[in-house]
């Protein structure tokens, strides 16, 4: 029988081998992961431990978007646009199974709004360079409503079309662990770093960690520890000196869910200034549409962030004042909150729009490199520029990058989006055989979504899915989407990765009461709170 390089066992077992790894990443998100892939790809004996599971935190809750940032070019960011413009590009050649080239339609209700948007999205186009996704475009108030059949009419004068990246943010994390572990490297999750070891003189020599689903513990040694923790990166700035100053203001940002009826068509929608300045995206997604997003400072952080009131109807009421077909709280299939990690402001007059979303590499005088900042679509930079980095500090042999070319897991043309299973790309095959072995694992999760059996057990036995939570939040995106649907999902779930798992009855039970908690906060109605 062909070993499985992804089994939990089998990596676990792969521990005591390594008396010292050249590099340890802490963190299982964006920038963890495509640390992680362009560590191995170097050459680097590579560890990486998430305590929970890949991309729980920030990392699966975004807009879904593959983008430069067209917000940062009214703000004069060129060099920040033209970065993510060209990894934009790279991204859709290196995983075509998971990035989408989509359309998105500004809606011009002033007359003056077709002419500097135009002149705007040319700009954004020309940056692109050869990697474009393809030319904006100036359109008349009939092709509007054509492509846009909900949208308000009384007003409308056209719109300007343009060409960005949508994509399936947990998805390319589970992905990109499986092409870490391709590469060489060794990922656990569920494996929560507790401690940084430290000799007498106060350099990092690697770190103390807890396996979670044992309760064991472990001691790695390493050359270079690396923190990419997001919002939890000052937790582990502190393990190293517990005076550390703060370095990192979480940014909340909320999303709505509707059926694909309030956005027919497949087009999306970008309102480029709502009333307080910001920016906000309607974009069809697994045939519903995502809303979103909001950008408020919060004080604190958790792995399952709230939506506040005030969030909620700042995007109902935007939402609805660009709608025909008002939007209503009984419409909201699911709602999501994610935290988005901002260096902390300098002063406290400095707003979460205005600190840049570039990302930095921090240097500890203990070791400790620390990755902040940045967003999905500059994950591969990101991880480049801290490998290169360690480099430049002697903490690493000299290794060229070599992931800019690189085809992730499941990398393949998609020319059918209709089967949701698309985004396994060439893992789709793995699915079918199973199907084929037992015609029951054909079978639909739930009537409203297209989710199948067989995607549990390809989730349990291939993409390291360790709990209900793991499938159906970050395998299958059933809680993001229907939040109701994914918890009458969850008895059969849970007995499917029980068998899976060789776990007990009592484990099941746990599991059903446990996912059922959390994905009660994706229901609108017991989601919210008051700021």
């Amino acid at each position: 029988m062909k070993t499985n390089i992804f089994n939990r066992e089998q990596l676990i077992s792969q521990l005591p081998g390594v008396k010292k790894w050249d590099v340890i990443v802490i963190g299982g998100g964006a920038s963890g992961l495509g640390v992680a892939v362009d560590s191995a790809t170097r050459g680097y004996k590579t560890l990486l431990l998430e305590q929970v599971d890949y991309a729980k935190g920030t990392s699966s809750r975004s807009t879904k978007l593959v983008h430069g940032g067209v917000r940062y070019l009214a703000q004069g960011n060129i060099d920040l646009v033209r970065e993510a413009l060209h990894e934009r590009g790279l991204l859709e050649k290196n995983a075509p199974h998971l990035v989408k080239n989509q359309s998105f339609v500004i809606p011009n209700y002033r007359w003056w709004e077709g002419i500097y948007y135009t002149i705007g999205l040319k700009a954004y186009d020309f940056l692109a360079g050869k990697l474009s996704l393809g030319k904006s475009t100036h359109i008349n108030k009939t092709n509007t409503v054509e492509r846009l059949s909900t949208l308000r009419q009384k007003g409308l004068y056209g719109g300007v079309v343009y060409k960005d990246g949508q994509f399936d943010d947990s998805r390319l994390a589970v992905n990109l662990a499986q092409t870490a572990i391709e590469q060489g490297a060794t990922l656990l999750n569920h494996f929560k770093v507790t401690d940084l070891a430290q000799d007498t003189s106060g350099k990092i020599t690697g770190v103390e960690a807890l396996d979670a689903e044992t309760n064991t513990s472990y001691s790695f040694d390493a050359n270079l520890v690396i923190n990419a923790t997001g919002v939890f990166s000052d937790e582990i700035l502190k393990m190293q000196n517990k005076d550390a100053r703060k370095s990192i203001v979480p940014s909340q940002g909320v999303h709505l869910v509707f059926d694909k009826s309030f956005l027919p068509g497949e087009d999306a929608i970008m309102i480029p200034k709502t009333d307080d300045g910001r920016v906000l995206f309607a974009v069809p997604w697994h045939d519903k549409v995502i809303v979103g997003t909001t950008d408020t400072n919060l004080d604190d952080h958790s792995l399952e962030p709230q939506a506040q009131e005030q969030e909620i109807e700042f995007i109902l009421q935007t939402f609805n004042n660009y709608l025909d077909k008002k939007v209503t709280r009984a419409d909201v299939r699911s709602i999501y909150a994610g935290l988005r990690p901002l260096a902390a402001p300098k002063d406290s007059s400095e707003k979460t729009k205005e600190i840049s979303r570039s990302h930095k590499v921090i240097v500890s005088e203990s070791g400790l490199l620390t990755i902040t900042g940045g967003k999905w679509t500059t994950y591969r930079r990101m991880a480049q520029d801290t490998i290169d980095k360690a480099i430049s500090l002697k903490r690493l042999p000299k290794q060229p990058c070599r992931t800019k070319d690189l085809k992730i897991h499941g990398a393949k043309p998609t020319e059918d989006r209709n089967d949701h299973k698309y985004i396994y790309g060439t893992d789709q095959k793995g699915i079918a055989d199973l199907i084929k072995e037992d015609a029951s694992l054909g079978e639909k999760l739930h009537p409203r979504l297209p989710f199948l059996k067989a995607e549990v057990v390809w989730a349990a036995r291939y993409e390291m899915a360790r709990t209900v939570d793991d499938v159906l939040a970050r395998r299958v995106r059933a809680l993001f989407l229907d939040a109701h649907a994914a918890i009458d999902m969850t008895p059969e779930v849970a007995q499917i990765l029980a068998k899976e798992l060789n776990r007990d009855e009592a484990w099941r039970i746990e599991q059903v009461d446990k996912f059922t908690k959390l994905a009660n906060h994706y229901c609108i109605e017991s989601n919210t709170v008051t700021a």
